[in-house]
């Protein structure tokens, strides 16, 4: 079995530099000016800066101001990246495995990885799963997986689901324990555990927030009590995969709370018993519910 990456690189622009000649061609590029952005930028990107030239491979890169070109797109990713821009060396790993080299790739999204980047984390663990360019590694792959998907990228959320169907048990739970060292070591907070009609996408706490006394509780409105209405998307989350079914049971007492209108659905495959909880109207509203019980295994899953 093989993953298939499908990714896009993302299309921003740096507006932080100084220089009047990248300014003028971002604000340019902003109304739409596409040739006269370009034509701004090249001066600045040729002379070595770093905003110009990432600024000058988007635009390559998606074809605005100049034909579409992913041959030069990399060639100024790579001026930017090698200067330390974040953004450049983000999109140089994405755009040296779109273009097949592989193997030049990895230590660009390695690097962007560890920073947190969603996109890095998605192609990083196709690739470790595959055996691509780098040593076959599932629980890693998983680990790299479930980071991406908790930040919301759709792909790792599917691709995630996949993977659920190879990966053995005891692999996905250590990968579960390695994610939230990455996210540990990428310096931002666990996803908390807070019921999903409260839950919002990636939540940050802040020195304020920290500190703030939490508002008195007011009781809520009588229509407030009535579950919302369940769209049923074909979507499902699972919970687990257990050798006793009862304790695929015990697990759905502790956590129907949070999943307010669904229902558990106790799967039998392979002599386990999959727990997995549904439905859910699409893969971001599964992937909200995930992300708003971990360190509890969770698993988007499409039926």
């Amino acid at each position: 079995m093989r993953l298939v990456v499908g990714l896009a690189l993302a299309g921003a622009i740096s507006s932080t530099a100084a220089t009047a000649d990248v300014k003028a061609g971002v604000d340019a590029w902003a109304r739409g000016d596409w040739a006269t952005a370009v034509r701004e930028w090249r001066g600045p990107a040729t002379a070595g800066d770093a905003d110009a030239q990432f600024n000058l491979a988007q635009a390559y890169k998606l074809g605005r101001g100049v034909p579409m070109d992913m041959a030069q797109a990399e060639q100024w990713y790579a001026r930017a990246a090698q200067q330390g821009h974040r953004q450049a060396e983000d999109n140089y790993g994405l755009i040296l495995f779109q273009n097949g080299k592989r193997a030049d790739a990895v230590k660009w999204l390695e690097k962007s990885s560890q920073r947190g980047e969603a996109r890095s984390q998605f192609v990083l663990g196709t690739m470790l799963f595959n055996g691509d360019a780098v040593a076959k590694d599932w629980r890693r792959a998983y680990a790299l997986m479930t980071r991406a998907s908790s930040a919301g990228l759709p792909q790792a959320s599917s691709t995630l689901a996949q993977m659920d169907r190879y990966v053995p048990l005891p692999d996905r739970q250590a990968a579960l324990a390695m994610a939230r060292e990455l996210e540990r070591d990428a310096g931002r907070p666990a996803l908390p555990a807070i019921p999903p009609a409260v839950a919002t996408p990636r939540p940050v706490a802040t020195a304020a927030s920290a500190t703030r006394p939490a508002p008195a509780p007011r009781p809520a409105p009588a229509q407030a009590t009535r579950p919302a209405p369940v769209r049923d998307g074909g979507w499902r989350v699972q919970l687990g995969a257990f050798r006793d079914g009862d304790n695929a049971r015990r697990l759905w007492s502790s956590l129907a709370g949070r999943f307010a209108g669904r229902q558990p659905h106790y799967e039998q495959a392979g002599g386990v018993t999959r727990l997995q909880v549904g439905p859910f109207a699409s893969s971001a509203e599964a992937s909200r519910a995930c992300a708003a019980i971990r360190p509890t295994t969770c698993v988007p899953m499409k039926r």
